[in-house]
């Protein structure tokens, strides 16, 4: 029994010996990955370079392909040299830097679309009010403040886990998470298990539930308020909407896989429900942000077409 500082690897046992489809997984995880560093740089590249897109929503949706670039790369291109490995081991320094990364990318997403949801809320709800309520600097230091929170919190729940000490060095997954290190814990956790509940609250109940009164507000307006009113709104939170649900599904998968037995289910497809969390919202965000704003859009293709 010893103190996980001293353990020098973790052995992740969800990958298999697949003999030659190892590579066809792995080339197909490689071309999304590709896309993703791809699509999510040259829209916050098209962002940051136009004054004209410095706007409240154009902001917040640079945030998002920020983080979608930093949880995909903080974990994936670990996940890719896993398997080509033929020994699915990971160090204790590197384990730790992954769960780190892991909940930042939750945490900052959900409250980064918990915002997205009150900006809507505004735009729609008192449009007059807007400009004064909602501007580029208020924005950018909720952003920061986002990051800040989650990156504090996030510090404490790995020196807490640090601290732990560990039977084993077993972690049934693809990846590491702090819930698998807990499970092997010798020590005491209750430090551990209050903790957790802290930062779900903070990082996933509250944004949740300035969501569901956004769109109630939002809901209330459309059902009293014109034609153009509904048109307005069904165009600016759809797109907002598929993301929350999209992430929320990827969410619910890492919570299910973290909790419960998954031994019965067949490898390849925990996998794919671990790489899910990883890769849909930061391949979504740009489909739904990058092609169904038109501004976005255009300049994309200018910028596309004057480097041709």
């Amino acid at each position: 029994m010893g103190n996980v500082t001293q353990l020098s690897y973790f052995t992740l046992t969800a990958y298999f010996d697949s003999g030659l489809f190892k590579y066809l997984i792995f080339m197909i995880i490689m071309v999304l990955y590709v896309f993703i560093v791809c699509a999510n740089m040259l829209l916050i590249v098209v962002i940051c370079m136009n004054r004209s897109l410095h706007e409240p929503m154009y902001l917040l949706i640079c945030s998002l392909f920020v983080n979608g670039l930093f949880g995909s790369s903080s974990l994936l291109p670990s996940l890719l040299v896993q398997m080509l490995s033929d020994i699915h081991t990971i160090s204790t320094s590197l384990c730790l830097l992954q769960i780190f990364c892991l909940y930042v990318y939750g945490g900052v997403e959900y409250l980064n679309l918990a915002i997205m949801s009150y900006d809507r809320y505004l735009a729609i709800c008192c449009p007059l009010q807007y400009n004064t309520r909602m501007t580029s600097n208020k924005i950018a230091m909720l952003i920061s403040l986002t990051w800040i929170i989650i990156l504090f919190l996030c510090v404490i729940m790995i020196l807490l886990s640090s601290s732990l000490q560990l039977c084993g060095n077993i972690i049934n997954k693809v990846y590491c998470d702090n819930y698998s290190i807990t499970k092997l814990a010798c020590s005491d956790t209750t430090v551990n298990g209050i903790y957790g509940l802290i930062i779900t609250a903070l990082s996933v109940f509250a944004p949740l539930i300035l969501i569901v009164f956004s769109y109630i507000k939002i809901l209330k307006v459309c059902s009293t308020g014109s034609k153009k009113t509904r048109q307005k709104a069904m165009s600016t939170c759809t797109p907002h909407l598929a993301s929350l649900l999209n992430f929320s599904f990827g969410a619910c998968f890492e919570v299910i896989q973290s909790r419960f037995n998954m031994n019965n289910v067949p490898i390849i497809l925990r996998i794919i429900l671990s790489l899910y969390w990883l890769t849909c919202q930061p391949l979504l965000n740009p489909l739904l942000y990058g092609l169904n704003l038109t501004k976005i859009r255009i300049i994309c293709k200018n910028m596309i077409f004057t480097t041709m």
